[in-house]
């Protein structure tokens, strides 16, 4: 599953601060990231000058530095690193740092500030089993609401999203202040966790300020359950927007996906999204997955696109490693 919150696994490099006083922990900083890189397959339109197929590659690095108080209070902050293909275009894209993301922790309380993702980008199982190596469809390609996600590449919202988790379940809020139109944005959410099992439910809306403004809000509800080697998750929810009264775009959205583990080394997934709204895109994929070991991995992946009755076949190829 694809989020900013992802767990890697990270490398130490450098561990001792100096300190004025006794018993205050060490100022941390870790290197952490993986690299993938193969040959994608996406079907252009007949007199596209584009090409069919490219090269897919990504390059990523997160560095995050931490430091904790005596009572334990835990401060860090993250920058990464991207440097992402050009696509059909061919060409490859370079590397800088995006904006920084702040955040302080106790117990069961978080707040992030700066480039944050919001309640629906940390939604747990908004985005599902992706198949491919670059995931190039999941379960939500029906939404158009545009919520505030973490910018890998960019500066980011500069807002604030707050969490408090206590036992099995947890609670959100997200704000984004208005920027160059875009409008100010806020959402709240609930998740709760058993054995093995998930339900969470999200809502974010944005108003843009000035007359004839776009108001635009969403709902989505996702669950998940695994029984042995078997997980599904199920996506469902609503948007709706000022400019879209006959919902030619926002309207409901749905989807599903599952993951299968073959055997101790292999996993097969599969998406399907799609959505009531005349415009939106209905999409399947089939992917498999070979770990090689070494936090290296055989990632591969075929599907389909139908927006508006033009389809699209997509698929990739390659190895992605962790580091």
């Amino acid at each position: 599953m694809k989020s900013e919150g992802k767990t890697m696994k990270k490398i130490l490099f450098a561990s001792t601060a100096l300190v004025a006083t006794a018993g205050v922990a060490a100022a941390d900083v870790t290197f952490g990231g993986y690299g993938r890189f193969g040959l994608r397959y996406a079907e252009q339109p007949a007199g596209s000058t584009a090409s069919d197929t490219f090269l897919e590659s990504r390059f990523r690095l997160n560095i995050d530095g931490t430091a904790e108080t005596d009572g334990g209070v835990q401060f860090s902050a993250r920058v990464r690193m991207q440097a992402d293909d050009n696509g059909a275009l061919n060409t490859a894209g370079t590397a800088g740092l995006n904006g920084a993301r702040f955040t302080t922790q106790y117990e069961g309380f978080r707040v992030d500030v700066g480039n944050i993702a919001g309640v629906i980008d940390n939604l747990p199982n908004y985005y599902g089993f992706e198949p491919g190596l670059s995931a190039f469809t999941g379960q939500y390609t029906g939404v158009d609401y545009a919520f505030d996600a973490y910018s890998s590449t960019g500066a980011g919202v500069n807002g604030v999203f707050a969490q408090y988790a206590f036992g099995d379940f947890a609670v959100s809020a997200s704000f984004s202040p208005e920027e160059t139109g875009a409008g100010e944005q806020y959402g709240i959410s609930a998740q709760y966790s058993g054995a093995n099992w998930a339900v969470a439910l999200g809502y974010s809306e944005n108003d843009p300020i000035g007359a004839g403004a776009d108001s635009s809000d969403m709902l989505v509800l996702t669950a998940s359950a695994t029984f042995g080697a078997f997980t599904g998750v199920i996506f469902v929810g609503d948007e709706s927007s000022d400019l879209d009264p006959t919902g030619a775009n926002f309207d409901t959205f749905y989807g599903l996906s599952v993951n299968y583990e073959v055997g101790a080394a292999t996993d097969v997934m599969f998406s399907y999204g799609d959505g009531s709204a005349t415009n939106d895109t209905q999409s399947f994929g089939l992917g498999v997955v070979q770990d090689l070991g070494g936090g290296v991995s055989l990632r591969g992946g075929i599907g389909q696109n139908d927006t508006a009755g033009v389809d699209q076949m997509v698929g990739d190829l390659g190895v992605q490693f962790n580091f």
